[in-house]
Order: structure tokens, then C-alpha cells, then sequence
């Protein structure tokens, strides 16, 4: 199963109602069959700007980080679910994509210009490339007449 980033902005509530919207927003990621594998409070602030939400200006909210694993098919259903919950203000799931590994270059980098394999590779292409010289006899390494 692939997995996702939800991100979450809750209304102003206190401790036991927002424990309370948590736990609602964990049992529907379970029964949709997905697994939580983290969640993070990332504290209660002032939005950005004034959100209408569910008829409601909101501006301050709690953010909350839900990472989990679930059934693509079952996104769409969890995002209408959201949506419908009063007490959610702003809800996005994200798709977390595998880090691509890389190897790190930095001696190589450090190297003069000279002694750099992707240099040495330009160099040899620019020699395979090179205009022969010209001689017909003449002694003359190009051509002295206008062709």
C-alpha cells in the first residue's frame, strides 16, 4: 500500500473535543483498511487569513500531520468524509513518494576541473570531433584561398 501524508487544520477546541475529533479521524482511516504509521501535533496558531468553513470564520486552528498507508481507492472516500466533519477546517492528503538514493559525488566534485571524469568525457568527444588540418604539400596548417 502506498502511503500518505494527511494534513489537517482543526477548529479551536478544547483538550477532551480534540481528542475526541483525533480519535473519529483515526477510526475512519482504519476502517477504510489503512494503517496509521504517525501522527504529529504541530501545535495550535493563528491561520494566515480569515477561513470560512461549514459557516463558521475560523482564525485560529490546531494543525495536525498524519502519516499513514491505505488502498489508493480509498482516498476519495476519506477526503468526502472529511469534508462533511464540522470541526475540520482544512484537510489535504498527499502521496509520500520513496526518497530516490544518490551517491555522493562531493570528492569527485572537489577535483580540479582537469581530473574530473565528466570533463575527461568532454574532452575526449571534442577530439573525436576536430577538423583534420589541412595539407596539400604547402606546409600550412590551413587554407590560405577563399573556398
Amino acid at each position: 500500500m502506498p502511503s500518505y501524508e494527511l494534513s489537517l487544520v482543526l477548529r479551536q477546541l478544547p483538550r477532551p473535543e480534540l481528542i475526541s475529533v483525533i480519535k473519529r479521524t483515526a477510526e475512519s482511516i482504519f476502517n477504510k483498511g489503512g494503517i496509521i504509521r504517525k501522527l504529529e501535533n504541530l501545535g495550535s496558531r493563528p491561520l494566515p487569513h480569515k477561513v470560512s468553513e461549514h459557516g463558521v470564520v475560523h482564525r485560529e486552528g490546531t494543525h495536525f500531520n498524519i502519516m499513514f498507508d491505505t488502498a489508493p481507492t480509498k482516498i476519495l472516500d476519506l477526503k468526502e468524509e472529511f469534508g462533511r466533519d464540522i470541526d475540520i477546517i482544512r484537510r489535504n492528503i498527499y502521496k509520500v513518494e520513496e526518497a530516490v538514493e544518490f551517491k555522493c559525488t562531493l570528492h569527485d566534485e572537489m577535483l580540479p576541473p582537469a581530473y574530473r571524469k565528466d570533463v575527461q568525457e568532454i574532452i575526449d568527444i571534442a577530439k573525436k570531433k576536430q577538423k583534420p588540418k589541412y595539407n596539400y604539400n604547402s606546409g600550412l596548417d590551413y587554407y590560405p584561398f577563399q573556398k
